[in-house]
């Protein structure tokens, strides 16, 4: 191991973005990291062997192949540590939550089932999420290294207050990072350095899913990247810039939900009407092919089952698809025109809307976004499974991406 005062301070600088290189795929073997840090081969396997000693990645003394005909010598495989630490990430939203584990890469480990009943305290809420979550850690045995938490609501920087969960009983500015590192406290889940207690992060989850799309799925490698999805309830809008993700000057950026894409079309809970929030969520869609929304499952997978049974042969169900598809089209034109993204992700809802009639998705884009005839935008589908639990491990694991060294025995 490399981490005594001795190190040379080019080894120490890189070691952060060498373990981002790993977690996100992007340096696979020492060799990919050596060229992407700019180091020395000396350099880059020591870094390499650091991060193996910290039970971050492993380092496979077996050399990757070569292809046929390549010339050089063979590198070395770099990984995820399998075994290593996690994050505890947690999601709540309007049909309930849901706690994971989630390692280095974006790996979920462990994750509960869906847990319902969001009642109007969130202490109460974040609570069980957390206690939810140490069971999974007593029952893993995993080590914890600190804890994320995405919310249906735009939250305020740098309060951490969540300013209109408007699909949730919760009230306006609640507490949420506060609460949620509360609860974290209470029940001794672990942060990154040794003998330390997990700090709760917390972010709206459009955001977080937005995130972790652009370092493990659909919007890697792009450089302006939109996404757009609805989930439980409403809808949500984020956009990556250059690989960081935009928030706006206190986190409040992208409330593309209540851009009005019918004047004349259903009340928002806004105050507006017609609003991508109301004409394309799970909801709308039941609503539009006149079905009745049932308690006992969520309107999300209500909504997925009606268009798995029912799509297209249900006139009715074709009939709301083309509806929303057209207000969703309609509304990713607006931002196409606005905000010119390199690359569209459509997340929950939106995901399988696409799936079910892409064709007309795409003509609806471009015929209504300025440089759509010539240079249409790729309008594609999430790729992870509840991308914003990885996204709130995303944050959680943040320090130790910046740092490795917290995670150190002193």
């Amino acid at each position: 191991m490399i981490h005594n005062r001795t190190r040379p301070d080019r080894g120490r600088s890189v070691l952060g973005p060498a373990l981002q290189l790993v977690h996100t795929g992007r340096a696979p073997t020492r060799a990919v990291l050596t060229a992407e840090l700019g180091v020395t081969r000396a350099t880059a396997g020591a870094v390499a062997a650091e991060l193996q000693g910290l039970g971050l990645i492993t380092v496979d003394s077996r050399p990757a192949g070569s292809a046929a005909g390549s010339q050089g010598r063979p590198s070395h495989r770099l990984a995820v540590e399998p075994n290593g630490p996690v994050v505890l990430a947690a999601q709540v939203h309007a049909d309930g939550f849901r706690a994971a584990l989630v390692s280095l890469g974006g790996t979920i480990v462990a994750t509960t089932p869906g847990c319902g009943d969001v009642d109007a305290d969130p202490v109460h809420v974040l609570r069980a999420v957390v206690e939810e979550g140490a069971g999974l850690l007593r029952r893993t045995g995993r080590r914890c290294v600190g804890a994320g938490l995405a919310v249906p609501s735009a939250v305020a920087e740098p309060e951490g207050t969540a300013l209109n969960p408007l699909h949730v009983p919760w009230p306006p500015g609640a507490p949420v990072r506060a609460v949620f590192s509360q609860c974290l406290a209470e029940a001794g889940i672990s942060g990154p350095e040794p003998g330390s207690i997990a700090v709760g992060h917390a972010a709206n989850d459009v955001n977080l899913g937005a995130l972790a799309e652009h370092r493990h799925g659909a919007g890697r490698g792009a450089q302006h990247l939109l996404c757009v999805a609805t989930g439980h309830r409403g809808v949500g809008g984020a956009l990556v810039l250059d690989g960081r993700l935009h928030a706006g000057s206190s986190g409040l950026a992208l409330e593309v939900g209540h851009l009005t894409v019918d004047p004349q079309g259903r009340p928002c809970h806004c105050g507006g009407r017609g609003c991508l929030d109301v004409e394309t969520d799970p909801l709308a869609l039941l609503e539009a092919a006149g079905r009745e929304a049932g308690p006992e499952v969520s309107l999300l997978d209500q909504a997925r089952d009606l268009l798995r049974t029912a799509h297209p042969g249900d006139p009715a169900v074709r009939e709301a698809v083309h509806r929303l598809i057209d207000r969703l089209g309609l509304g990713l034109a607006g931002l196409v025109n606005i905000l010119n993204p390199d690359r569209i992700i459509l997340g929950g809802l939106h995901r399988e809307l696409l799936r079910a009639d892409e064709e007309r998705l795409r003509a609806v884009v471009a015929e209504r976004s300025l440089w759509g005839r010539s240079g249409a935008v790729p309008v594609l589908a999430c790729t992870l499974d509840h991308n914003s639990l990885v996204g709130a491990a995303e944050m959680a694991w943040q320090p130790v991406l910046d740092d490795p060294l917290l995670l150190q025995e002193a």
